[in-house]
């Protein structure tokens, strides 16, 4: 039940330094609220103020307040924000601000049981379901797998039953998908395990079977807020709207979000789900974010010039009061060769005349493959750069291979590490045997490992199944024991060649080249010793300096941190190389777009699914470009080639239709709304200008 309301909530002074719908927008709490947030609209600030807000002004306990977001660096963003906030910063911890998706494993680990799940059961990642997937196709072409899992997802995405989506399917590839989603989830379900869309879809499952789990939790989180909600797919959706309706319960949320940056429907988002809002809600409040804190009038001119060719769910246009900034610039190049080189000068002449940093440049393309040549000059230029959405050194598939060993040995109750290890060398299990392991472990509430050495397991596999099986974990129970002894000593069992007996007897190189061509093969491999050689000079001690050496536990305990060290490196002062799709959420003083050509931007896509004036995928692309443009702080420069390479072929390219929607030999007097500004408007224009 809320706290009785407080008339300090209309005076409250997280309020006084707000736009006026901002101020609407945190004051609008009694019941459903959709913002349109535009691009540098201040939403992470409405959020961060509406949730200190309710908190402060005693409407709410904290623990009942719950923010979702898409991305876990969101998450902590937003929770500092609120920290900085309150006035007892211990208030912070106990909102519930995360993912949807860790919503979710907060939801099942309570309450799994009830779907026949363990409570310690186990998230299975998209390699991991990539690898099970391939091998019920039995095939190794990894792109085949792929294209049936993004439908297997796509399907959980909207609440696709495996019978209905075989029933529903148009052609016999989609059949056969659908025939690998019913045996995938069957799988899934023996081995005690989820993939990432089941943390939505099995909580949304959970709360239409069993109302006691729902109402459990619509009394726990009695305000909810989303951002970016233009990102959601149906069943997040579906989440949302059964924790805030029931009989008898006032809807409360808000959610903030910007129908003009859905940029991800290949990825489930449904830009519908904004309509269904208004059709379920009738009492939403609907509030507009215009005001633009980023960009420069230019910029946003030529945004909103080029957005406003697609269908409006709500009117807006962005506005800005910073001074118009320097003009949009678009600059034809013969081919990408002096496109890369041509923006390599550029930029390192621009930072030299303004004195600024490598970290306020970003350069944005359509694809990844646009990165390479970039890289190339930027080397040759001496600049530091960094790129976003490449491919870790951590995440490649035969260094996971490893770790999975490694994770395993460190804790044997780990079943993604166990299936993994266990599968690759294969050891003659198969995966009918592995789902009977995994019903058995299901049954008994144990992890696969301890399920191999129970008694009554023999009942359900056959002395020859279960011989390999309980070889293997004998090896690595072997390799554990000896793991946890300090240093190498006479017992030969220290870090590095414990490490090299590991390997050696898995037979791990051999396995990559009976899988790979040689070329593949000898290049997993060289990752694999290049690996284990970084971990063994991390084990070394230091006598002189009193160091011990690290034991393989112990070097298995770094493993954890690896990712952090990577993201570590990426704060340094470098420009920023993004595909559009990774640069959402970010801002840069200067951006470079490039590649801005018919076929490229827009992508033109397979021949199968022509690019269309009138249709879904040219929309999406115009709010790609929408995004890239709005990235830009103060300046913005957009180059496109009249030749590029494709494969082998030179072609002809043609500029792309969205710089013709910009309208720049059109755009407005420096200082923009000019008959509409206020003489305060015009004199911080003016201001802006002078610096």
């Amino acid at each position: 039940m809320a706290r009785p309301f407080s008339p300090a909530f209309l005076m409250s002074r997280f309020l006084f330094d707000l736009n006026q719908p901002q101020r609407d927008a945190v004051r609008h709490v009694e019941g459903p609220c959709l913002v349109i947030a535009g691009a540098g609209s201040g939403k992470t600030r409405v959020i961060a103020r509406k949730m200190a807000h309710l908190v402060e002004a005693g409407m709410y306990e904290a623990q009942h307040i719950a923010a979702l977001t898409f991305t876990n660096k969101a998450a902590s963003e937003m929770r500092e924000r609120v920290s900085h906030l309150l006035t007892d910063s211990r208030q912070a911890g106990r909102l519930l601000v995360c993912t949807f998706h860790a919503l979710g494993v907060q939801m099942l680990r309570q309450d799994a049981r009830l779907l026949g799940l363990k409570e310690r059961f186990s998230i299975m990642d998209s390699d991991d379901c990539l690898s099970l997937i391939q091998n019920m196709i039995v095939t190794t072409d990894k792109s085949l797998a792929r294209r049936v899992q993004s439908c297997i997802s796509s399907w959980k995405g909207r609440l696709v039953e495996p019978d209905s989506a075989l029933s529903g399917a148009e052609s016999e590839d989609e059949a056969q998908a659908a025939r690998i989603y019913r045996d995938y989830v069957a799988t899934l379900r023996a081995y005690q395990s989820v993939d990432f869309d089941d943390l939505i879809l099995l909580p949304v499952t959970l709360f239409r079977e069993y109302c006691a789990v729902r109402d459990k939790w619509q009394r726990q989180l009695r305000y909810l807020l989303v951002d970016e909600y233009q990102d959601t797919n149906i069943c997040q959706y579906m989440l949302m709207k059964l924790l805030v309706t029931g009989p008898g319960k006032k809807s409360l949320f808000t959610a903030v979000g910007d129908d003009d940056q859905s940029i991800y429907a290949w990825r489930g988002a449904s830009l519908e789900n904004m309509t269904l809002l208004k059709e379920d809600f009738p009492d939403l409040k609907l509030i507009r974010l215009e005001q633009n804190y980023r960009s420069s009038t230019r910029i946003l001119q030529a945004a909103n010039a080029v957005i406003s060719h697609n269908p409006k769910l709500f009117d807006k246009e962005l506005w800005s009061d910073l001074g118009p900034g320097d003009p949009v610039k678009v600059t034809p190049m013969e081919n990408e060769e002096q496109e890369a080189e041509q923006i390599a000068i550029s930029l390192s002449a621009h930072r030299f005349e303004r004195k600024t940093s490598f970290s306020d440049y970003a350069i944005l393309y359509r694809g990844n493959h646009q990165s390479r040549l970039l890289e190339t000059a930027l080397r040759k230029e001496r600049i530091p750069y960094s790129v976003s959405g490449g491919q870790s050194f951590f995440s490649r598939a035969e260094i996971r291979d490893v770790v999975s060993y490694l994770r395993l040995i460190a804790n044997n109750a780990d079943d993604p590490a166990f299936i993994r290890a266990l599968t690759t060398p294969r050891r003659g299990v198969g995966q009918a045997t592995l789902s009977l392991l995994g019903q058995f472990a299901g049954e008994c509430q144990c992890a696969l490992f301890d399920a191999v050495y129970r008694e009554e397991v023999a009942d359900r596999i056959a002395p020859r199944q279960l011989q390999p099986l309980r070889q293997f974990c004998d090896f690595i129970g072997q390799i554990a024991l000896r793991a946890a002894r300090p240093g190498a000593g006479s017992r030969g069992d220290g870090a590095a060649a414990l490490l090299d007996e590991m390997i050696q007897e898995t037979g791990y190189e051999a396995w990559l080249y009976d899988c790979f061509d040689e070329k593949a093969a000898r290049a997993k491999w060289g990752n694999v010793t290049d690996f284990t050689g970084w971990l063994k000079e991390r084990a070394k001690g230091d006598r002189a300096a009193g160091v011990a050496e690290k034991n393989l536990l112990e070097l298995t305990q770094m493993v954890s941190l690896m990712t952090m060290l990577e993201n570590q490196e990426g704060e340094r002062d470098a420009v920023r190389l993004s595909t559009l799709h990774a640069a959402k959420g970010l801002e840069f003083s200067h951006v470079y777009l490039v590649g801005v050509e018919e076929g490229l931007l827009p992508h033109h896509g397979d021949a199968d699914a022509p690019i269309s004036s009138n249709g879904g995928r040219i929309e999406e692309e115009r709010r790609l470009m929408y995004v890239g443009i709005t990235r830009a702080k103060r300046s913005l420069q957009i180059s496109w080639c009249k030749k590029r390479k494709r494969g082998s072929k030179t072609r002809s390219c043609e500029r792309s239709r969205f710089i013709d929607e910009m309208r720049l030999d059109e755009q407005q007097s420096p200082f923009g709304r000019d008959s509409e500004l206020t003489s305060q408007e015009r004199i911080a224009n003016l201001m802006a200008l002078l610096k």
